[in-house]
């Protein structure tokens, strides 16, 4: 039987942390509800209409990657067994299962972290001004989806909801957070996605690109909230990869080109989906989950 579809959770009882654009998080003393919706956003402005059963795909993912990468770096997750929640979740077991999961009440870190593989989204419309992207000197003439010399790790701002991140160099970063922080956070970040992204090769799926999320627990650095999923990451078909142009991807970019197709300036109020777009973008999302984890929605 399908999942239900959950746009946004209201669990009496429960005390609400944050709403953000995809998770709804919830405070239960020693330690974190996390809540996968089926809401999707992109261009940073959360869509009227849900993406169906784009919750458990993000969280079902998330748990295998939280497993696949345990030895580079720990992380939050305490458990996604419903039956092991507190008594007070029981109420909602429903809505729950597949989509939430108890995490550890860790510090996130001020910025975002990304690891770019390809050049692509922001970083290939930067690279058009100059060589020089957020502090990396690039080789010259390289072409829209082109595989960098290394994965680079390029680091951003943390906008509010609403608004937009902010690409930064790692230099930035030393004067944010500190020189040694920012060193190790970011060596840890290139050994997750190279990790990832040769498991993935073998999987027929490309990671172009990924943003992670780490915090601070007991004075340890551990991976938190999402992790690889199609709304974190580019993930683009092996079979199809062309230099020179965009690429097919199983993630929101094919949201991100159909709502550049419109006349819609990008900001509240979001523009309806029509069913088509819905179903074709969760189709992208299950496919994703197929290839990757070898798993698929009832």
């Amino acid at each position: 039987m399908p999942s239900p579809v959950v746009s946004q959770t209201d669990f009496p009882g429960l005390k609400l942390l944050h709403r953000g654009k995809v998770r709804d998080l919830y405070d239960l003393g020693d330690c974190l509800l996390m809540v996968a919706t089926d809401r999707i956003s992109a261009f940073d402005v959360v869509m009227a209409d849900p993406i169906p059963g784009k919750g458990e795909i993000l969280t079902r993912l998330s748990l295998f990657w939280f497993d696949y990468l345990k030895d580079i770096v720990p992380n939050h997750l305490l458990t996604a067994e419903v039956d092991r929640f507190p008594e007070a979740c029981a109420p909602y077991r429903e809505q729950l299962a597949g989509r939430s999961m108890l995490v550890k009440k860790a510090t996130p870190l001020t910025v975002e972290c990304i690891v770019r593989g390809y050049l692509s989204g922001s970083f290939w419309k930067a690279y058009g001004q100059g060589p020089v992207v957020c502090g990396f000197a690039l080789p010259a003439g390289l072409a829209e989806s082109a595989k960098l010399p290394r994965p680079l790790f390029t680091p951003s701002t943390k906008a509010a909801l609403g608004t937009h991140d902010e690409n930064i160099s790692l230099e930035r970063m030393r004067e944010l957070i500190g020189g040694p922080e920012s060193e190790r956070i970011a060596d840890i970040c290139v050994r997750l996605y190279e990790k990832a992204a040769d498991y993935a090769l073998s999987r027929g799926i490309i990671i172009a690109d990924t943003k992670f999320e780490l915090g601070w627990f007991e004075g340890e650095l551990i991976l938190i909230d999402e992790v690889l999923t199609p709304d974190s990451s580019r993930f683009w078909p092996v079979d199809g990869y062309a230099v020179g142009r965009g690429q097919a991807s199983f993630d929101k970019q094919f949201l991100r080109d159909y709502l550049l197709s419109l006349d819609w300036p990008q900001t509240p109020p979001p523009p309806p989906l029509p069913p088509e777009i819905v179903a074709k973008t969760r189709a992208r999302y299950l496919e994703a989950l197929s290839r990757l984890a070898g798993q698929r929605l009832a």
